[in-house]
This record gives structure tokens, sequence and C-alpha cells, in this order.
């Protein structure tokens, strides 16, 4: 499993106990370390798990009506804790993410990934559905710069 991968992996534990034990922010620096200490021992740099939650959480306010904008016929509350979470971080790589080290379509298929590791049967369309809309309505960034390669490539 990749360091990143696996960075999102304890990202997403995280922010799923912090959103179970009812999302008080005080504990997130704690469960983070807990999640790092107990899901990826001896991980060299901590700084993508941290960073991570840390952005996820300060912009909730930004993240989570997205949410709900591109998943209307699910209010926020009935979304399951897991898909909730996985989103979050999705959204939070493509609205607040470096392009340059992390593509949107990296983000969002590492998403997908953590969806069908994680969440239910259903839950990696559900992501991709969601992660695809805000992609599109974000004016599909970096989709150019892929057929660009190609071209250079062929």
């Amino acid at each position: 499993m990749s360091n990143r991968h696996l960075s999102r992996s304890v990202a997403m534990q995280s922010l799923y106990e912090w959103d179970f034990k009812g999302k008080d922010d005080a504990m997130i620096a704690d469960i983070v370390h807990r999640n790092i200490f107990e899901f990826a021992p001896g991980m060299d740099n901590t700084s993508f798990v941290r960073n991570l939650v840390d952005i996820t959480i300060k912009n909730r306010d930004k993240i989570d009506p997205l949410i709900e904008k591109c998943a209307p016929e699910w209010p926020l509350e009935q979304v399951t804790i897991v898909d909730r979470n996985i989103l979050r971080l999705g959204i939070c790589e493509l609205l607040f993410g470096n392009y340059e080290e992390v593509p949107p379509k990296v983000a969002i298929n590492e998403a997908i990934e953590l969806a069908k590791s994680f969440g239910g049967e259903s839950s990696g369309r559900f992501v991709n559905g969601v992660l695809g809309t805000i992609y599109r309505e974000l004016g599909e960034p970096m989709k150019d710069d892929e057929k660009k390669d190609k071209k250079n490539k062929k």
C-alpha cells in the first residue's frame, strides 16, 4: 500500500471517529495521533495525514454544503459516516489540494478506493457520483493537461 493511500486511510478513520464521537474539534489531534500509531506504525512522514485532516476540519463549512448540494436526495446526516468522511476528504483535496502533487482525478480515484474498502456495496458509486459532479462544477481542472500529455507521448 502506498504511503499516500495509507495516509488517506488513517485520515478517513480519524475523521470517522471524530464524527462518531460528536465532532469535537479539540479531540482531533489526539485521534489522529492515536490512529497513526495504531494503523500506520513506523510511518516516517505523517504530515500528509495531519494536513489533510486539519484542512478538512477547518473547511467543513465549505465542504459539507457541497455534499448536500451534489447529493440532494441524501441529507448530510443520512449519509453513512464512512461515506460522509470519505467525501469530505475527497472534496478537501479537490478544493484545497495542490494539483501538482495530487491531480484531481487521482484524488477522486483514491476516494473511490477508500469507499470500496471501507464503505457499503454502493459506496464507490455514490462517492464517484458526488465527486464527479463537483469536479465538473470546478471546470474539470487539469483535464486539458491530460490530453496534452497523451498527445506528447504519441
